[in-house]
Order: structure tokens, then C-alpha cells, then sequence
């Protein structure tokens, strides 16, 4: 086995090796699984290697002093060992180069990312950065001895940190308050906060006004806001109850989540890859975005041949409603050719022999994903076999030709499906973020594009332009003067179609406009609260709304509601 996985060519990349009592041993890499004996493990190959690393402890790992593998067991009902996972661990210098600035400002991070991402690599990156570079009195906390490795003296990858061994998982949040009472840090490390108790107790030392490091399993912030266990690591979440006047101001429920309380961590780092972070600079400020429906800012860097590369970019962390118009649902079954829907809105046609095959002539299809996450979809894309211009994932709405979202992100708020529709997306949903579901996804977008449903060419930047004028025109005109001064307000004229959109945003606020002036010359005016039009009016039209379930109605009045009301407007690009 040692002579197979030495001569294997991804050798400094092997992940880790896999030991199942009566199979063969397996060794995976980046690039898939390698077996390394045809001749199946026997009981005897398990108590050899057992007797080479230290002890198992209760949480059933194991590791070889004064390095950073991991060997994990498997038992059966009896307790006796019956299979091991071996993980490489190695001392990357330099991972954390992305979050020096941070580091270096003295603020809390909190890193989330799914397993195996490299969030552990991080933090013991950062501690010796904390230690060796900046001269501070460091003590890691670790739990299961992945940061410092196995046995007394910690791995030399930790550089003059000091470490805490926890000897019972159950005891870290005491362990915790043990390290800052009696050694006096100035920073604490903490791998995989994970009970209500540890977020307590770091709750705790970040009161006392130690710098914290952490991380927490999870894809986003928005994981750690519904997960009741470490909500408190973000402030905590409440109901809170509005009264009338407020929330026809703020245009929402009655009944709204809010912000509990300062949050424990001053930065939320999502670790998207080895080479990719999305740093959230104020972690209160994405949670209260995240909770009143906004778009929370955040900045995607980038590792490039240790080059840094900063860039700020708006994420779509809002929640979404639950119209279904214009969608394609995305379910387990068998064939999705029975239940793509809405879709006869997609005028534009494409000649019928436009397939993958031609992607390499033609720009790429640039796919908007919400609620999903970017790795998920790639690996569908690489499952597919695509070529790797035929899709392009991208932050930007206004740019895409299609939308991809989970159901459930997507029934909670208008915003996402109006910002869609006004730029005549198509709506694909899944119900899961599986990658099955995904894959399904992506293929009927393609064999919706082959069918010649939809012309994916970049769209018309003009009518684009002209949309989110006239919408933001509207707004500012009801925020600035009718609402705030009761006095109405004339918009520029606009084409019938743009006058529609105008008028559904201007339902959402509870207001009534007319419409005024010659054919040519066609526009809205806004009248603010309690004005009515006479029924022998002068006005040529006139369009109102009615207050309560009434605003769910279309103004064609489909019951069903128009996808383009919106409780605000969309974030309008730059």
C-alpha cells in the first residue's frame, strides 16, 4: 500500500486513505479514488495500524504525535475497530494571506464553510500569523487536536501559540473560560463551534474584549441565522411586532425578525474554496440585511498566484416570494419534459439546430444562481460534460440570461422574481439543493435553449436602462414627496409597458395613480393617501389599489398575483 500510493503522481495532494475491514484499500485524491491492493483488509491489517498511532479517545479519533493526521475509527455494536480513515493534514503557509488585513486590524472572524474545505487549515494559519508576526499571546482551544496535532508537544505549524487540549468534546465551552481566566490571552482559536453552550461561552470572552477566531460548519451566514444552536454568534434572532403606521412605511408584515443583540464576531468569512472567500466586513450589518430583505455587501477574494485580488460585489442573500409564474420546478422524477411550465412568455425563438455543439461560436449562457450553492452547480456542469464556456456563473443579475433557485428561498419575498422578470429571466427551481436536482436543472435549461424557448443573446442594455429608470423614478417620487409630503407627483412619460411596471410598484405602497396626457405624451401621476379620483374625472384612465389581500391581485386581475409586485425595489446596478 505505502509502495502503491508513493509512485501515484498526486501524491502531495492525497486527501486520505480509506481501511473497511474486508475491502480494498482505497487512497483519494482531487481526482478521484485509487486502489492501493486488490487484496482485501483483514482484521490483522486493522490492529497493525491501530498500534501505530496514539490512543482513540471518545469521539473515536486518534492521531500521530507531533503531526496533524487524523485517523478516524469505525466500530461495530461489540466497540471493536472494523474500519479507519486516515487524513492527511499539512501546515499550508500562506492560506491565510486573503485575511491578513483583518487579522492585523485585531477584529473576531468567523469562518463557515461545508467539510473538507479548509477552514481548519486557516485558523491555524492565522494563529501563527497572530503569534509570529504580531507578537500576541495566543491559546487555542483545540477539541479534537486538529489544530496543534497528536500528543504533548503541539506541531510546529502553530508557530509560539499555545494550545489547550479538551479532553471530552462536551467540555470545550469549559475549557474555553478555563483559558481566558487563567493564561490572560489577548486571542482566542476555537475549531467547530458547534452547541448552544460554546456559542455562550464565546459570546462570553468576546464581551470580556478578546480577539476570537472560530469556525462553524455551514455554506452562509444565513445557515447560522436559522440554526437555533448558534444564532447567538450573529446576535440572536427575535420577532418583533410593528405597529400599522410603521409597516405600511417600511412596506412589510406586521411581523418581522430582527436582531437580538450585538453580534459575537466583527467579520463572517464564507469559505467558498481553498482559493475563494467572501468576507462580510460588518456582521451585524449582512444579518440585519439579510433579515429586512436587502442585498447584504460583501467582498469576493480572490488567491491567484499569491497575488490578492479584491473585489466588492452585491450578494443576493434576500429572501424570495413564492409567485410561480414564469418558473420551470424542478422535482425527482423521471422525465422534466412533463412539468416545465410558464414558459410561453419566452417570445424570442432560436433556430432549431442551436444546441452545446455551438457554444464555442457563440457567448456564454450566464446563469444567476440564489439560494444554491456555486460549487454545487459547477460540479453539475462538470457531471454534465459540458463544454466549460457554455455556462458562466455570475453575481450580477442584470447580466444573466437565467435564474437557478432553491423553492424555499424563493416563496418568502417578491424581489428576486421582479428583478427577473424585469430583465425577462427564466425561472428554474429545485426543490433541493441536491446535486441530482441541479443536474436535472441545467439540463432542461439546455434542452429549453435547443427547443428554441428562449434567444440567450446578451440582452438590449437600452430597454434594461429604461426599466430600472422608470422603477427607480417611481420610487424616489413616493418615498421623497408623496408619501412625506402628501402632495402628488407627475412621472415622464414612458412607453405603455414601462407604465405597467410603474403602476404595480406603485399598488405595493398602497397608492393610487392616473394616468394623464395625449397618446404621445402618456404618463402617471402619483396621489398620495386618501385622494380619489372622481368617477367623471378629466383623467383618460385611472388605476387604483384596495388595501389588504386586495394588493396580491394583478392589475390584469389574475388572482394568482403579478411577479412583478415588490415590497421595494430591487438593488439597481450601478
Amino acid at each position: 500500500m505505502r509502495r502503491r500510493v508513493s509512485e501515484h503522481p498526486e501524491l502531495h495532494e492525497l486527501i486520505e486513505v480509506v481501511m473497511d475491514l474486508g475491502r480494498k484499500p482505497l487512497a483519494r485524491f482531487p481526482s478521484g479514488d485509487f486502489v492501493l491492493s486488490e487484496l482485501p483488509i483483514t482484521a490483522e491489517d486493522i490492529v497493525h495500524a491501530t498500534s501505530q498511532v496514539g490512543d482513540f479517545m471518545i469521539d473515536n479519533r486518534a492521531g500521530i504525535s507531533r503531526t496533524l493526521h487524523r485517523i478516524s475509527a469505525i466500530r461495530n455494536r461489540k466497540g471493536a475497530i472494523i474500519g479507519l480513515t486516515c487524513r492527511v493534514g499539512r501546515a499550508i503557509s500562506g492560506s491565510a494571506i486573503l485575511l491578513r488585513d483583518l487579522v492585523q486590524d485585531g477584529a473576531s472572524l468567523l469562518l463557515i464553510g461545508p467539510p473538507g474545505v479548509g477552514k481548519t487549515t486557516i485558523i491555524r494559519e492565522i494563529a501563527r500569523m497572530l503569534a509570529n508576526d504580531y507578537n500576541k499571546r495566543v491559546m487555542i482551544v483545540d477539541t479534537s487536536n486538529e489544530i496543534g496535532g497528536d500528543g504533548d508537544i503541539p506541531h510546529a505549524g502553530i508557530g509560539s501559540a499555545r494550545r489547550m487540549q479538551v479532553p471530552n468534546s462536551d467540555m470545550q465551552h469549559k475549557v474555553l473560560i478555563e483559558a481566558v481566566e487563567n493564561h490572560m490571552p489577548q486571542v482566542i482559536v476555537i475549531d467547530e463551534i458547534g452547541t448552544k453552550l460554546e456559542a455562550m461561552a464565546a459570546s462570553t470572552i468576546a464581551q470580556r474584549g478578546i480577539q476570537l477566531v472560530a469556525t462553524a460548519h455551514g455554506v452562509t451566514i444565513e445557515n447560522l441565522i436559522i440554526n437555533p444552536a448558534l444564532e447567538m454568534l450573529v446576535g440572536g434572532i427575535q420577532s418583533v411586532t410593528l405597529g400599522d403606521e410603521e409597516a405600511s412605511r417600511r412596506g412589510v408584515q406586521k411581523t418581522v425578525l430582527e436582531r437580538k443583540g450585538p453580534s459575537t464576531f466583527t467579520c463572517g468569512v464564507e469559505i467558498i474554496s481553498k482559493t475563494e472567500l467572501r468576507v462580510h466586513r460588518c456582521l451585524e450589518s449582512t444579518v440585519d440585511a439579510i433579515l429586512s430583505g436587502r442585498f447584504p455587501k460583501v467582498e469576493v477574494r480572490k488567491m491567484n498566484y499569491l497575488e490578492l485580488k479584491d473585489t466588492a460585489e452585491k450578494e443576493p442573500f434576500i429572501y424570495s416570494s413564492s409567485n410561480k409564474t414564469n418558473e420551470v420546478m424542478v422535482e425527482d422524477a423521471p422525465d422534466l419534459s412533463n412539468e416545465m411550465t410558464g414558459l410561453d412568455t419566452f417570445t424570442s425563438k432560436v433556430p432549431p439546430n442551436m444546441g452545446e455543439d455551438c457554444w464555442e461560436e457563440r457567448v456564454p449562457l450566464r446563469l444567476f444562481v440564489y439560494g444554491i450553492l456555486e460549487a454545487s452547480v459547477t460540479q453539475a456542469i462538470n457531471q454534465l460534460k459540458m463544454n466549460d464556456a457554455a455556462i458562466e456563473l455570475t453575481d450580477n443579475i442584470s447580466e444573466a440570461n437565467a435564474l437557478l433557485a432553491l423553492q424555499s428561498k424563493l416563496k418568502k419575498n417578491s424581489r428576486i422574481q421582479t428583478a427577473a422578470n424585469a430583465h425577462d429571466l427564466p425561472i428554474y427551481v429545485t426543490k433541493t439543493s441536491s446535486l441530482v436536482q441541479i443536474t436535472k436543472a441545467i439540463r432542461a435549461l439546455m434542452s429549453d435553449l435547443k427547443d428554441g424557448l428562449k434567444d440567450f443573446e446578451p440582452v438590449d442594455e437600452m430597454k434594461i436602462s429604461e426599466k430600472l429608470d422608470a422603477l427607480e423614478e417611481a420610487r424616489i417620487a413616493i418615498e421623497q414627496v408623496v408619501i412625506p409630503k402628501g402632495e402628488p407627483a407627475e412621472l415622464l412619460p414612458r412607453p405603455s409597458n414601462i407604465i405597467s411596471l410603474q403602476i404595480e410598484l406603485i399598488q405595493k405602497y398602497q397608492l393610487e395613480a392616473e394616468r394623464i396626457g395625449s397618446e404621445s405624451d402618456v404618463r402617471l401621476r402619483i396621489l398620495p393617501f386618501g385622494t380619489r379620483v372622481d368617477e367623471d374625472g378629466k383623467a383618460s384612465d385611472r388605476d387604483s389599489v384596495n388595501g389588504g389581500l386586495d394588493d396580491f391581485a394583478s392589475a390584469n386581475g389574475d388572482p394568482n398575483g403579478s411577479p412583478y409586485l415588490v415590497d421595494r425595489l430591487p438593488l439597481l446596478p450601478d
